[in-house]
Parts: structure tokens; sequence; C-alpha cells
């Protein structure tokens, strides 16, 4: 089985910058988990640990409060903010908020220089501008970690994007908009927005989706960090079935679900 080796870039000794963009179901849940890490890295010998940014420009609904870790007295608050302040107060740390949406072409990101991009976002649309932003040739991000859920299923995969800080390898991981092109397609159209309504919304996405997917990924991110390898670099869960199936690290794999991808999609009129 083939092995993806973690870049010496992210052995060097200073902080791992993490960048979350969104801070909704998946996103919230990310963050929450990242003071862990940023212990369990300590505990390791990583006594800089992670320097994390968590960015949405979104305000805490009062249907935010039934699925998301947000209480009636955060409604009208940012959400990164709140966040933020809570997680800082409690672990006695100096992360950052962003109290406004991601933008490709703002200053922000180029600012943040970030090493791991976690994109807990909801649309293709904005799946797209992420996709973009991180294959840029003079990007220097070092990975995208992207979460996507529906109903009752969802994934998480790390990938590489192609631009100035990975090199182009048939051992590069392969990101998310790579192996399933149509996730970034916008002209596909969009999944229903969530309902205002919080007994819509829970139809729409079951409890602990969320949860089961950012623990899976920081898991994995948890390995690559301390043992410098990882032979699966993302996963498909469904609650219905209670599967969980790893996406190996498989560059023929990769072309073959590639293909099938593009295959399926449908032909333009």
């Amino acid at each position: 089985m083939a092995e993806h080796l973690l870049p010496e870039s992210l052995r060097e000794r200073r902080p791992v910058r993490i960048l979350v963009i969104g801070a909704g179901g998946s996103g919230s849940q990310v963050f929450l988990g990242l003071p862990y890490l940023n212990q369990a890295l300590r505990a390791w010998g990583h006594r800089d640990g992670l320097d994390v940014t968590l960015m949405d420009g979104d305000n805490v609904s009062e249907t935010n409060c039934v699925r998301q870790p947000f209480s009636v007295s955060d409604i009208g608050l940012n959400k990164a903010f709140v966040l933020v302040n809570r997680v800082n107060l409690f672990w006695g740390l100096e992360w950052k908020s962003v109290p406004h949406p991601f933008s490709r072409t703002g200053n922000d990101f180029n600012n943040y220089a970030c090493d791991i991009v976690f994109g807990c976002v909801d649309t293709r649309a904005a799946r797209r501008e992420i996709h973009k932003a991180v294959t840029d040739p003079y990007c220097r991000v070092g990975y995208w970690l992207d979460l996507g859920n529906n109903a009752a299923s969802g994934q998480y995969v790390l990938g590489q994007p192609s631009n100035g800080r990975n090199r182009r390898s048939a051992t590069r991981l392969r990101t998310i908009s790579e192996l399933y092109p149509e996730i970034i397609d916008a002209a596909a159209g969009e999944d229903p927005l969530p309902s205002c309504s919080a007994i819509e919304a829970l139809e729409r996405q079951e409890p602990y989706i969320n949860q089961v997917l950012a623990a899976g990924s920081l898991a994995m991110l948890a390995r690559l960090l301390h043992y410098g390898r990882l032979t699966h670099h993302g996963a498909f869960f469904n609650a219905a079935t209670a599967q969980m199936s790893a996406v190996p690290v498989d560059p023929m794999l990769w072309r073959k679900t590639r293909r099938r991808s593009l295959a399926s999609r449908p032909k333009a009129a």
C-alpha cells in the first residue's frame, strides 16, 4: 500500500498554521476539536502547536442553536467571533477570528500563509472559490482538507493543491475537486439552503453527521502530524448503514475515480 509522507516544511520548529473556512455545522466542530490536537502536539514534543484562524461571515440565528454549538445568548453575533472567544478564554490561546466570508481576491488569504486549509462550506460556488485560491501558482497552502455532507452521509478528503508549494508528482495527494470535479461545478445547481425552521433543518440533515466527519478528519490529521505518514487521505461515512469507507493513497484509484466522475457528468446540450 502506498504511503504519503509529511513534507519537511511541516516538521520545522514553528506553529502549524491552520485556516478554517466556515463556522457552521462542520466548521464549528472542527474548530472546537483543534485545541485537543494542539495539546496533543505539545505533549508529543511539538512545543509550538497550532496557530488557528476561523473565518465566517454569518451571524448566529435561532435555528443554528439546534445543531450547532451556539446558545440563544449568541444570536446576532458573528459565528467565528463567538467560537474563537470561547476557545481562547477556555484554553488560554490567542487564535484569531475573521468575521467575513472567504474570498480569493481579498488580501486576507495571502496574509495567512497557512499550511492547512479546512474547507467547511456547503455550496459548490464556495468550494470553487477555495479551489481557485489554493491552486493559484503563487499560493503556498500545503493541504486542503475538505468536509462535506448531506442529510445522512458525508466525506472528508485531504489533498495537496497543485500550486507554488506542491510540486507536480504522481504521489501528490489529489484534492476533492480533482477526484470529484462536479463538487465545484456551480452550474450544476446547489442543494436547498438551510431552513429557518428547526424541524425542517433536522430533516434535511441528521444530528451528529458533522461531529463524525470532524472527528475523523482530525484523527487523520493527528496521525499525519505525529507519525509523519498516512496510507489513507479521507473517508466516506453513511449514517444509515454505519459504514465508513477510507480513501486510500493510491494513484491508480485516483485516476479511475476522476474518470468515473467525469464520465457521469451530464453532457452539455
